[in-house]
Parts: structure tokens; sequence; C-alpha cells
């Protein structure tokens, strides 16, 4: 037997208003060990030896930690420091990151166990077996595959949300795993197909957050409108708790929404509802090449009629670098979504995930991945390093001026009739003008914007700083940029949970 109980449930989040939901899980699924077991999460900036000194003084015997891509390289280095000072403490691995080309991982070398896939079931087995004195190292596998059990045998974890991850955490839910399509970018394309919690046990369990004041409830299903029956189910369950805090987010997919849904979507108010809709690319050659089943014409119909009938949020999302993309084509795809009027889009640069099919493209279109997390695509034989670092600040500065909402008059300048070429113009200008692409000021991007786009983009200076002079309205700026007098003033501040959202709402026409 070993000295101590106690459990500990760890991981790195990349913000701190992120739960771990794993780890919830696993606590929720460890019976009669689960009172000796606590879930300590830090965030991705912790020093090792500041985490290591917290995890040391809950006198554990064994720490579990999720692995992810963001947060790899960190937990390594509290592994490493654990395996040195105390190493004694079994340390078992989980999370994507873990589940894949284990063998070249310094990581899962240091940790005595590594669970790959689903692992409720495995991690309570292997905890039974170290604390019941019954593992013997030499004997157990260091690599365990998770075991996937059926869904109506895992219990839920939601009790294990908090007051304070009520109040200030985004709580993420989910009705179903899995995915059936083959998105070959995407872990979700080894999934066989999706499977479906039980609609009442679920929404009993939603209720009760509702109960204790849970308001914002962030969808993980990869496919939330797959099944329209439970989609509907879901959002007419949430429409009767609708409240002015309610905020509900859900990815779905593009070219699937039928009538029914439709007529439930338009009950929905304004900032209540947000979509994620993964685009990724238009180009159909593209799409074969990923084994992406995508009908355009009715995902560009859907965002359309989501955008124009209803008052849900529109995230959308585009992939730069896929297999057989060029800088021209992934410019039609942007000029494409953006002209269908999604509130965001999001540009996101190919990462090698690992276990991902996408590697079967490597040697025909000649991929080359960063060889350090997140594994990001440096070239292909259609795009240069050069160019992937162009689209890079283009992605930090789209998300900054399109994407926040507080540029709603200046940027139909900016764009014109060709958004991504004159965004592109202009993201070169500010950051060869600024030298960076983070930690900017807000009123260094007015200013910076103001000074370069009018010849950059061949935009009447008056104009410009009359639109930029409108976009101050909301922009919660407490000085004024050096192109306004002091005679201006700004007269409105947005605040919330929801700010961002409500943003592209207080601009909209």
């Amino acid at each position: 037997m070993h000295k101590s109980k106690n459990i500990v449930l760890a991981t790195l989040n990349a913000k701190y208003i992120h739960a771990a939901f794993g780890l919830r899980y696993l606590k929720a699924n460890l019976h009669e060990h689960e009172e000796y077991c606590r879930i300590q999460e830090f965030t991705v900036d912790v020093r090792a030896e500041d985490a290591v000194e917290q995890l040391l003084e809950l006198q554990p015997s064994i720490i579990g930690f999720g692995v992810y891509i963001w947060n790899v390289e960190q937990t390594e280095k509290i592994v490493g420091l654990l395996k040195t000072v105390a190493p004694d403490i079994v340390i078992v691995l989980g999370g994507p990151e873990v589940s894949y080309e284990q063998e070249d991982q310094v990581i899962v070398k240091l940790a005595d166990y590594t669970i790959s896939g689903w692992g409720e079931t495995s991690f309570y087995s292997l905890v039974c077996g170290i604390l019941d004195a019954k593992a013997d190292k030499e004997a157990s596998p260091k690599l365990i595959s998770g075991k996937q059990e059926k869904l109506d045998e895992i219990r839920m974890p939601y009790y294990l949300y908090d007051q304070e991850d009520l109040m200030k955490r985004v709580l993420y839910v989910e009705a179903s795993r899995g995915c059936p399509y083959k998105c070959e970018f995407c872990l979700s394309s080894l999934d066989k197909t999706a499977w479906s919690f039980d609609i009442e046990q679920f929404l009993t369990e939603m209720a009760k957050l509702y109960a204790r004041g849970a308001r914002q409830f962030k969808f993980v299903d990869r496919t939330f409108n797959l099944k329209i029956d439970s989609s509907i189910r879901i959002l007419e369950f949430f429409l009767e708790r609708l409240d002015e805090d309610l905020f509900l987010h859900f990815e779905v997919i593009p070219d699937h929404l039928p009538d029914r849904l439709k007529n439930v979507i338009q009950k929905f108010p304004a900032a209540s509802l947000q979509f994620e809709i993964g685009i990724q690319t238009f180009d159909t050659e593209v799409q074969k090449n990923i084994s992406r089943r995508q009908n355009n014409k009715k995902a560009s119909d859907n965002l359309v009629w989501i955008r124009t009938h209803s008052q849900a949020h529109i995230h959308s999302d585009l992939i730069f670098g896929l297999p057989g993309e060029t800088l021209g084509s992934f410019s039609k795809s942007f000029d494409r979504l953006y002209a269908l009027g999604p509130h965001e889009i999001q540009l996101g640069i190919l990462k090698r995930l690992r276990g991902s099919p996408i590697v079967r493209h490597t040697e025909p279109f000649s991929l080359s991945f960063s060889k350090v997390p997140p594994y990001s695509i440096v070239a292909t034989d259609r795009i240069t390093f050069e160019t992937l670092q162009r689209v890079n600040r283009f992605a930090r500065f789209w998300d900054l001026i399109g994407n926040s909402g507080r540029f709603s008059n200046s940027l139909p300048l900016i764009l014109d009739n060709k958004p991504f070429e004159r965004f592109l113009l202009l993201s070169d200008a500010i950051y060869e003008y600024l030298g960076r692409t983070h930690k900017i000021a807000l009123i260094k991007l007015f200013n910076a914007i103001c000074e370069l786009a009018p010849n950059c983009l061949n935009i009447a200076e008056d104009r410009l700083v009359a639109a930029l002079t409108a976009d101050l309205a909301s922009s919660g700026l407490k000085s004024l940029p050096t192109f306004l007098s002091t005679s201006h003033s700004v007269t409105k501040k947005i605040t919330g949970n929801r700010k961002r959202q409500l943003r592209h709402i207080e601009t909209a026409p």
C-alpha cells in the first residue's frame, strides 16, 4: 500500500477561464477513490517550480496530467522536476498530445504510465491497481490503450463544477462524442462515428447547472446539428430558461440546417447564441485532398440565412496551408466567406496534430511542419515560409481589427471590393510600422490605421478619419488618438461577459 491514497489530477489551461473538462470526467468516474482526488488547474505561464511545490503540498501518491498541444512543453518540465524531487509519485499521462506517436516523446518516457484515448475506465482501473499494490511496474504496460465504454456507463461530471467555475469560467458540456466526418487535419477523423448521451439524462444535468447559476454553456460536440431531433430538444430546453445572461456556443455543420432547426434558432435573441462554423476552405480540390465532404452552396446559403434571418453570432473558420492550397485559392475562400457576412472569421494555420491523417500528404505536397508545438505548417510545395509568415500576421491583425467589432465603420473602407488582398497589404504595412503583432495598445492600432491606410490602400484621408472617429464610440479608449483633436470625446463603452459579441450587435447596420 502506498503511503497516501491522495490522487491529483492536474493540467495547464491556456487561460484561467477555461475549466478542465476531461479531468472532471476522470474524477467523476473514480468511484470509491473519488473522495481522495483533487483537481489542480494551472495556466500555461506557471513556473515549473511553483507548480511542483503546489502539487507536493497535496501529498499525492498519484498525479495524472492532461496533456495537450498547447501545454506539452510546460507539462514536460513539471513532470521532469517531479521525477527528480519526488520519484516515488506515480505519474500518469493522458490527452490527445500523448495518445499518438508516443515513442519519440520525452514526456512519455519520463512518466510511469500513459493512457491513450478514452480514460474514464482505464484510469480508474490503473488507480485501483496502484493503490492496492497490485500493479507491478515491471509487468504492467507503460502504454495503456484506453477502453471506450458506452456513454450510459460513464458518470457525467457536471456536479464537479464549483461555484467559482459557474461564475467566472467557461463551462464545457457535451451531448455527444465523436464525429462521422473524416477531415484529415482533425483527430476526430479517427472516430468511426458519433455517439450521443442519453438526452433526458443530459438535460437533467443541464437543469441542475442552470439552477446553480450557470449561464454560459460551451458545447464541445464536434457536430451539434448532426441529429436534428436532439439539437431541437436541447435548444428548446434553453429557450424555456432564457434570460438576458444566457450564452450558448455550438459547433455546427455548415451544410445541414433543415427548416425545423431554423425555426427554433430564430427564437433566440441577440448575443445568446453563437455558432462556430468550420468552412476551412471553399476550394473543391483542396476539400478532396483532405477528405472533407461539404456542399459549398448549401453551406453558403445557410450562412446567409443565419446572418439575415436569425440573431445568432457567427464565428467561422478557415485554415491556411492545407495540401494543394495556394495564396490565390485561399484568397478566394476568404473573399467568398467574408461576402457571406459572418461576424468573425478565424484564420487558423494548419497544424500537424499527432495521429492525424494529414501526414499522408507530406511527400506529395512537400509539407514541412515545425518540430515544436503547435507543429504549425512552415512551407508547402505551393506556399513559401515567407508567405506563411505574412498570413500569420494577417490572422493576428485580422483578429484585432476585423473580428474585434471595434472597426465596423472603417473596415468596409479598408476592404472595399478585394478584402483579402487589401487587408494583406495593410497587415504588411502595420507590421513594418510597429515591428510586432502582439502587445499593441488599441490607441496605437487606431493611429497606425489612420497613418498607413490612405497611402497603401488609396483611401481618402477625410473619409477614413470620419470612420475611425465613429469607431471610437464603443472603443473604451480613455485617451484620444493623435489624429483627433481634443474636442472629440469617447461616449460609450461596452462591458459584460459577451462584450465581443455585443460589439457586433451594437454596430450592426
